[in-house]
């Protein structure tokens, strides 16, 4: 059973790092104090190792006025969730704008920023943790799970199809599972073992379903100068 993080618990414990409470412009709010603290402490010990007190002592108030932002800790932990997926968003988001109108190099972006995270926090994918930890069945927080992963799926699709995948949804799925293996192996062995060649290893995949590999697409798209 995890450890429940309380009050008074030191750094890995209660303590809210100082930018986790500048996470948005009010974040001298309670509110706003209140979810940047539970986003750290959700993320560093669990959503079930994280109990109210430590949340609020971190927040620097009191259990009144966090029932009175949230009806329950469960409330709480949609507002987690939710915000991770925002948070995806805006990295695709970016991978667009740096690849406008170039799915092959999207999707070949999208995996070096996935491994370059994995290799950077060991805590892996918020929601896949939360997951595992939330076995009350009908959970709330399950259908936002659900519904991001569905979501991801289908997005990754559509852009392997873009980037000229011969069974794009077959990629999506090979893509989605290396990645969801290297995080529990950054996790277990460290970034040191088998997720260390994410990138090479999906670079193989992406090619073996006919995707150009980066360079020889750009190679392809140098036009011949000609005689002079």
């Amino acid at each position: 059973m995890a450890k429940k993080v309380s009050a008074g618990g030191g750094a890995h414990s209660g303590e809210c790092p100082q930018e986790a409470l500048e996470i948005g412009a009010a974040a001298e709010r309670p509110r706003e104090r209140i979810v940047a603290c539970a986003l750290d402490l959700f993320h560093r010990n669990g959503i079930r190792g994280v109990g109210v007190e430590a949340i609020v002592e971190a927040a620097r108030t009191n259990k009144m006025t966090l029932y009175r932002h949230f009806g329950s800790k469960d409330e709480l932990i949609l507002e987690y969730l939710n915000y991770k997926g925002r948070k995806s968003e805006e990295t695709w988001a970016e991978i667009e704008a740096a690849n406008p109108g170039d799915p092959v190099g999207q999707l070949y972006e999208l995996i070096r920023r996935v491994a370059k995270f994995i290799a950077e926090d060991e805590r892996g994918c918020d929601l896949a943790n939360a997951a595992i930890e939330l076995t009350e069945a009908g959970h709330p927080g399950l259908k936002v799970i659900e519904a991001f992963k569905v979501h991801q799926r289908e997005r990754l699709t559509r852009l392997c199809e873009a980037a000229g995948a011969n069974q794009p949804g077959l990629l999506a799925d090979s893509l989605m599972l290396l990645i969801e293996g290297a995080r529990v192996s950054r996790r277990s062995v460290g970034c040191q073992g088998p997720s260390a060649n994410l990138v090479r290893t999906a670079d193989a995949v992406i090619a073996s379903f006919g995707v150009p590999a980066r360079n020889e697409r750009r190679a392809a798209e140098v036009e011949p100068l000609g005689d002079a």
